[in-house]
């Protein structure tokens, strides 16, 4: 009975290949726990969900990164030399930096992903716009390859060349120079 009440929560949700005959579904599990406690199946749990999704061949999936554009002899070469590069510097002690920019953030009373201790709930907003916000944060990192050290800025104006080159300056004035010099 519960498995044809999820049939049909699922049929509008359900996509899959029908060549390797895997199935996904865009609900989660405690959608569909919920829908399902609902319906009258009060000791539904989500993982009770998850082993009735995996006995009707659902599986959680991610995409894979496996599509490339047209072979490129430059990039690869480019690619190449970085290597080459790399190697000799951590070979020579000197630094080599991995670094990337975070998605930015929105600053003020909003809610945030996860759980916290506490003895009550923190009253936040009920939406996050950007008009609401006192700013915005923006976390740019830096990786010290040869140490496997990590260093974070967080910038509140733009993402800009300018911020990157401040971020680089401030890893090498406080942690690198002390290192490395």
């Amino acid at each position: 009975m519960i498995l044809a009440a999820l049939d049909a929560l699922l049929q509008d949700a359900t996509a899959g290949d029908p060549v390797k005959g895997t199935q996904w579904t865009r609900k989660m599990l405690r959608t569909l726990c919920a829908a399902l406690v609902a319906q009258g199946f009060s000791t539904t749990s989500p993982m009770t969900v998850r082993r009735l999704l995996q006995g009707r061949g659902y599986r959680q999936r991610v995409n894979r990164k496996r599509l490339t554009k047209d072979h490129n002899a430059h990039r690869d070469r480019q690619i190449r030399y970085l290597t080459r590069k790399r190697r000799a510097f951590l070979k020579a002690d000197d630094p080599v930096l991995s670094v990337d920019t975070k998605k930015k953030e929105l600053v003020g009373n909003f809610r945030n992903e996860g759980v916290t201790w506490r003895q009550g709930p923190l009253e936040v907003m009920e939406t996050a716009f950007p008009s609401d916000a006192e700013g915005k944060a923006i976390p740019y990192g830096i990786y010290d390859v040869g140490r496997n050290h990590g260093f974070v800025v967080v910038g509140t104006a733009h993402e800009t060349a300018e911020f990157a080159v401040a971020a680089i300056r401030r890893w090498w004035q406080g942690i690198g120079r002390p290192v490395y010099a």
